[in-house]
Formats: C-alpha cells, sequence, structure tokens
C-alpha cells in the first residue's frame, strides 16, 4: 500500500470528523429549540456534503483534481438533494414516530439521551460511510475506466431514488389514495426504490475510490455498512416493521421485490 499519503489522510480524517460532528450539533441545537428531533435526518445528507467539501479543502495538493472535484460534486448532489427532499416531506409535520418511540424510553433527559443515540452516533457513522468519499480525493492520477464505471452507476442510483421518491410524493398527495398501499413504477419492481438507489450510489461512490490499492482497501467498510444499514438496520427493516399492520401489504410484499429491483410476481 505505498504510494497513498497516510499522513495526509489521518489529518484529513480528523478534520471531517470535526466537519460531521459539528453539523449534527448544529442541528441539534436547532431541533431542541423546534421541539423535533425528526430535523437530524435532514443533517443525514448535509453531513455527508460537509464532509465532501472539507475533504477536497484539506486533500489540494495531493489526488488528481478531476476525482476531487468529481467526487465532491457527486456527493454534494446527493446529499443535498436528499436532505431538501426529507425536509419537504416533514414540513408541517410532528415528531417522527421512530424518535418519539426512542425517546419515550429514555432514561433521564430526553434531548441527552437524544445527543447520545441519535445525533452523535449519526455523525459517526457519516464519517464512516464517507470513507470513500475522503479517500478518493487523496488517489493520484486521472480516474480510470472503473471510476466512469462507479460514476455510471453512482447516477442510477440517484435517478433511482429520485423518481422513486417523486412517484411516491404524487401517489401520497392524491387525496383518493389515502389509506392504499403505492406499488406503481419503481414501487411495483422494489418496495424501497429510495434504498437501493442509495445502495447503488455508495457502491459507485465507492469505485471512484478503487483506482489505488490503499484506498479501496481502508474505504471498503463504507459500502458494506452503508448496504448493511438499508437492508437491516434502520432502512427497509424499521419500515416493514411500522407498514407490516396495513391493510393490502402483506399481498404487496408477496409479489415485490424487497430490495434488488425485478418485475412484480404474478397474484
Amino acid at each position: 500500500m505505498s504510494g497513498f499519503p497516510w499522513d495526509a489522510f489521518a489529518r484529513n480524517l480528523a478534520w471531517s470528523a470535526a466537519a460531521a460532528l459539528a453539523v449534527m450539533l448544529v442541528t441539534f441545537a436547532f431541533a431542541v429549540r423546534a421541539g423535533v428531533h425528526r430535523i437530524v435526518d435532514v443533517a443525514w445528507g448535509v453531513g455527508f456534503t460537509a464532509v465532501a467539501a472539507v475533504t477536497f479543502a484539506v486533500s489540494a495538493g495531493h489526488g488528481d483534481p478531476l476525482r476531487r472535484a468529481l467526487v465532491t460534486a457527486l456527493t454534494a448532489v446527493w446529499g443535498l438533494r436528499l436532505a431538501a427532499h426529507i425536509a419537504r416531506r416533514g414540513r408541517g409535520h410532528g415528531e417522527d414516530p421512530r424518535y418519539e418511540a426512542m425517546l419515550a424510553k429514555a432514561p433521564g433527559n430526553r434531548n441527552a439521551y437524544a445527543l447520545r443515540m441519535v445525533y452523535l452516533l449519526q455523525g459517526a457513522l457519516v464519517w464512516l460511510v464517507s470513507l470513500p468519499v475522503q479517500a478518493a480525493q487523496y488517489v493520484p492520477g486521472p480516474p480510470s475506466a472503473l471510476a466512469w464505471a462507479g460514476t455510471a452507476l453512482w447516477a442510477a442510483g440517484l435517478g433511482f431514488e429520485a423518481v422513486g421518491d417523486a412517484q411516491l410524493a404524487r401517489f401520497r398527495a392524491d387525496p383518493a389514495n389515502r389509506g392504499r398501499i403505492m406499488d406503481r413504477g419503481l414501487w411495483a419492481w422494489t418496495r424501497h426504490p429510495n434504498y437501493f438507489g442509495d445502495f447503488c450510489v455508495w457502491w459507485g461512490l465507492y469505485l471512484l475510490a478503487c483506482d489505488a490499492p490503499a484506498a479501496a482497501a481502508v474505504s471498503l467498510v463504507s459500502p458494506v455498512v452503508m448496504t448493511l444499514l438499508l437492508t437491516r438496520g434502520s432502512g427497509k427493516r424499521l419500515l416493514e416493521r411500522h407498514m407490516a399492520g396495513r391493510p393490502g401489504y402483506a399481498a404487496y410484499q408477496a409479489r415485490t421485490s424487497g430490495f434488488l429491483p425485478r418485475p412484480p410476481r404474478r397474484p
């Protein structure tokens, strides 16, 4: 793993951790004032954008300028789109049921518990999951065909996620669909187009770091952790537990893929 600027990358890890922490602490202050902790979901995408921007600044003089600009831009586009979407979706709503249930069991002060178990944990995950974004900016040499394949995978994931979100928003906006299960468009091919899109985005960003074996090795944990979060952690598993009692959801599960898109099964 020689040739990789480990000293500079180590300093970068400290700066990126500070950036992720700052975003979460500022968000926590706003959430306490508003009395609603669902705001932290908006900070998820903002945190990745902050880490990418700080890394771009700190990595000056290292890595390939095109790759540095590319990975920073891709991360910011994904992160800010996601933040804006979540902010619009949550406008005018109260606390997220997930956080309400968690904080109802809080020992002692609810806000202090939320800081430890939500904000600091999400800040740590932002730092960990963003390792390819950080490592890629220290990779020497122009992007290879593998890196451009990663860019294409990122684009496919972003498109899948954005289209799925837009389809769901239109479905929910129609009063005739109240109480019904969304099973149209991309939602007929997978029960979680947005999570599958995130999966593609992060494996795509990982490929941008794979032109250097050291960067590939140090950041492989990122897409693996993100995949586990999406399929077995706070993503698919929790959402399906919440949806399990909805009329028609069991039939939807039976005919629709749980993650990877495929044509729906016939009844």
